[in-house]
Formats: structure tokens, C-alpha cells, sequence
């Protein structure tokens, strides 16, 4: 399927968080110092930098993965206004409706199906998007979805919160999760994964995941109440914030990586975009009133077939 470009100014690549090509902490030990990693921490060498690639103005590929297709929107190409400009996706956060209409009718032109949509509460229900037929009806409230059906779209909405994308396309299992750090604490990458292994019996999954732009561990200052929720295993992705005691910088990606890591997932990649630094995309954080962009994937085997046997 060859991907529709939205109309408007030529995509430009992005850019990465500034300091390093990844945005992931140093591993430290459990006492806090730089040493050898604990039982299960990923390490910033284990996991790659794979950013989004332009395709057209707000709309951008992810990594290339045999019989996976992963696409992210950012701001630009749509129909909303200030301070929603310009293609939000989120019908939730105040919009003018006609303009979201507009936005996810053309989100849906280069799309090989509907998107699944979530009503996302922070939780770790996961949504089996094969199990009902595609309807325009209620989105499900779950913060994470899983297909095995060709062309089915699957989709979370974020603005700091980090989209993690898992697949094996040549099983031809996709899953997408929305990734906070209460969803992360509350283990929805574990029931992500587990949802997706429980599907036949027997199977064994070669899992890939990317975690698409999110807040950046330069810009997520948290309190003591997400480091104690993290407990002793994420301790290293914290760092304090000088002259602010119970304040902490957080690195969300790191956790997330940790996760996966211990999951056994075998290929971990981040965009390595700070959703707060660059303003191509949509943050809370940063803005309060603003938009949300979305993290989409979907099986696609006709891509298998040009994979020599």
C-alpha cells in the first residue's frame, strides 16, 4: 500500500533530544552510583534510536519491520486551531468536533481501515480488537489493543504519555499500548505482552517494540509519589532536581525499556524525540491546553512476500 501525504509544508526530519542521540539515563547500580546494571536493566546500548521518518506533513513512518506497518502523526496538515493547531486527533480535549471530524477523515485516507480507538484511563485493560467487528460505535475503555488481522489499525492517542508499539510480523501479531507512568506501574506493558503470548498455545513470539515521541528525561519533573510507585527496580531512572528536595527528573523511555527488557523482548528501539523540546508535537506538559497525536500500527503480510525464503 503506497502511504497518502496530508497537504501542507514539507516534513522535515526531527530532531533529537538535545544532548545525546538517545535520551535514556546511564544505567546505575541499586545504590544510585554508575556501575553494573541490576538483574533485567535495560541498558542504554540495548536499546536502539530509530526516529520517525517524514512521509508528509504531519505524518511520519517508524522503523521498517518485516510485515509491520507503524505510523505517528505530529501537528502539522490539519484542520484545528490554536491551541490545538493543527492536526489533533483527540476528541476529548476541548476541540471544535467538526475539526477533529476533519483531522481523523484525513488521518483515514492513507489508512487501510478505521482506526481502533481507545477511551484511555490510565489503566492496563487490553482491548482484543479482532474480537468484535470494526463499528464506528463507543471507543472501548482499555489503554492498550492487540491484532492478529490484516490491515486492522490500532491506535493510542498521546502528548508526553509514552505509545509503545510491539509486534512479530511474521507470527502476524501487533499490539499497541499508552504508556504514563501510572500505566507503566500498574504493569500495562506485562498485560500487553501477556495478552499477546496467550493467543495460541505453544506459539513463541519474537517480540519487536518502539516507543514512539514522548516526554524526555530532561523535562519530566516528578515527585516523590512516581519514584516510590516505580519501587526499587526503576530507582535508576530517577535523578534528583537540584535545589528542589522530593523533586525528581524522571526518564520515562528508560523505564519503559527496563520493562520490555525483562519481558524478553528481544529488539527494543526509541524515537528519541522529547515531545516537550520539540514543538512539532503535542505536550501537555509544556502547553496544559493542547492536542493529542497518535502512535498507529497495523499487520501487513503482504510485506512478508518481498522477504527472500
Amino acid at each position: 500500500m503506497k502511504d497518502r501525504m496530508i497537504t501542507g509544508q514539507s516534513a522535515s526530519p526531527v530532531r533529537l533530544a538535545a544532548g545525546r542521540p538517545e535520551f535514556f539515563t546511564a544505567v546505575r547500580s541499586a545504590t544510585g552510583g554508575p556501575g553494573a546494571s541490576p538483574p533485567g536493566v535495560a541498558t542504554a546500548a540495548a536499546v536502539k534510536v530509530a526516529p520517525p521518518q517524514p512521509l508528509g506533513p504531519g505524518t511520519w513512518r517508524g522503523p521498517a519491520w518485516p510485515g509491520v506497518e507503524i505510523r505517528v502523526t505530529s501537528r502539522e496538515g490539519g484542520s484545528s486551531r490554536a491551541p490545538y493547531d493543527a492536526f489533533n486527533l483527540g476528541e476529548h480535549v476541548g476541540d471544535d468536533p467538526l475539526a477533529v471530524k476533519s483531522n481523523r477523515e484525513s488521518l483515514r485516507r492513507w489508512l487501510p481501515d478505521d482506526p481502533c480507538w481507545l477511551t484511555q484511563v490510565h489503566g492496563v485493560t487490553v482491548y482484543d480488537a479482532d474480537a468484535v467487528a470494526n463499528t464506528l460505535g463507543e471507543a472501548p475503555r482499555a489503554d492498550a489493543a492487540i491484532s492478529r488481522r490484516a490491515g486492522r489499525v490500532l491506535a493510542v492517542l498521546t502528548a508526553d504519555c509514552l505509545p509503545v508499539v510491539l509486534a512479530d510480523g511474521e507470527a502476524g501479531i501487533v499490539a499497541v499500548a499508552h504508556a504514563g507512568w501510572r500505566g507503566l506501574a500498574a504493569g500495562v506493558l506485562e498485560t500487553t505482552v501477556a495478552a499477546m503470548r496467550g493467543g495460541r498455545s505453544g506459539e513463541r513470539l519474537r517480540l519487536r517494540a518502539w516507543m514512539g515521541p514522548a516526554i524526555g528525561h530532561n523535562a519530566f519533573e516528578v515527585g516523590d509519589d512516581v519514584r516510590e510507585a516505580m519501587g526499587a527496580r526503576g530507582a535508576f531512572a530517577f535523578r534528583p532536581k537540584a535545589g528542589a528536595p522530593g523533586k525528581w527528573w524522571c526518564d520515562l523511555t528508560a523505564l519503559a525499556a527496563d520493562r520490555l527488557q525483562g519481558l524478553g523482548v528481544e529488539d527494543i528501539a526509541a524515537a528519541g524525540v522529547c515531545t516537550v523540546q520539540d514543538d512539532r508535537w503535542y505536550s501537555f506538559r509544556r502547553d496544559g491546553r493542547t492536542g493529542r497525536f497518535v502512535t498507529l500500527v497495523w499487520w501487513n503480510p503482504a510485506d512478508l512476500s518481498a522477504i527472500p525464503s
